[in-house]
């Protein structure tokens, strides 16, 4: 049965610490730790976690879209556990977005990501995935792997007038 993990919170260590490869993708403690992360994001209404988020400094992360009260627009996908993941191509296009962090809560931002990238990761089953992600998706997977290098979204903003609280950012999704 899954365990709830704490979420590391800005400002701990843990979370500008590069993380260091999974040695073993395929031991019960890896899956443990991917059970553990995706309850924990679920119950925080995440749309993905990654490993320095639990404490944990391994390069695995969740990328997991779906509705839910931080981001009610949101698409349904199939989660993607990504175990030493690495993104292997980026369009020159760039565009802003809304994001949020666990880590960080109550703050958005509007950040500048990639619009497509082209990813390579292993999944629980051992499989070498080789993939293009694009838009929210493409979103997500490039905030996660930032976890995995010591970053947070905040270190990728254009201006610091771009955060705004997670309150004003309710506001302007119920104005449309």
């Amino acid at each position: 049965m899954a365990v709830l993990r704490q979420i590391a919170q800005l400002g701990h260590p843990a979370l500008r610490t590069p993380a260091e490869a999974v040695a073993f993708p395929l031991s019960d403690e890896v899956r443990t730790l991917v059970d553990d992360m995706l309850a924990t994001m679920r119950e925080a209404d995440g749309v993905g976690i990654a490993a320095p988020q639990v404490y944990r400094s391994l390069r695995i992360f969740i990328v997991a879209p779906r509705p839910n009260p931080r981001y009610p627009d949101a698409i349904e996908e199939t989660p993607i556990v990504a175990i030493n993941p690495e993104i292997v191509e980026r369009s020159d296009e760039r565009e802003k977005g809304w994001e949020g962090c666990l880590s960080i809560p109550g703050i958005r931002a509007e950040v500048p990501r990639n619009r497509w990238i082209v990813v390579r990761y292993q999944d629980l089953q051992g499989d070498h995935i080789v993939r293009k992600l694009e838009d929210f998706v493409a979103r997500i997977f490039q905030h996660e792997d930032d976890h995995l290098h010591g970053l947070v979204f905040l270190d990728r903003l254009d201006s610091p007038r771009d955060v705004i609280t997670e309150r004003e950012h309710r506001r302007r999704l119920a104005e449309g």
